[in-house]
């Protein structure tokens, strides 16, 4: 079997940064969900410390989302540049691969709109 493609594992990385980012995002709305329920609980002894690791885990998560939406913007040049390369004579990818990048390229540029 013939080794991937730089296209293909370009279109790899900005498919698992996007996938990394949503997933973070759901982890987010957990944290908020489970502040959310601690405050109109206020139940045990252990609740205003369960509240503030809970907070400190919400600002820790929101953290990461200028890190990575760099991290996608860098891939998300590569693999642009990648894709103009393929482009000329001489290509080594297959159409599948192109459509790929470019399902990859708009899945980024979706996720990069929806973080600002």
């Amino acid at each position: 079997m013939a080794p991937p493609s730089q296209l293909s594992i370009a279109t790899s990385v900005v498919n698992r940064l996007v996938k990394e980012e949503a997933s973070y995002h759901k982890e987010l709305e957990k944290q908020q969900a489970s502040i959310a329920k601690l405050t109109q609980g206020g139940g045990d002894e252990n609740a205003e410390y369960t509240l503030k690791q809970e907070r400190r885990g919400v600002e820790e998560t929101r953290a990461i989302f200028p890190q990575l939406k760099q991290k996608m913007q860098d891939a998300l040049a590569k693999l642009e540049q990648q894709l103009e390369q393929d482009k000329g004579p001489g290509d080594q990818s297959t159409p599948e691969d192109i459509t790929r990048a470019k399902e990859a390229i708009a899945a980024a540029l979706k996720a990069i709109r929806e973080t600002s």
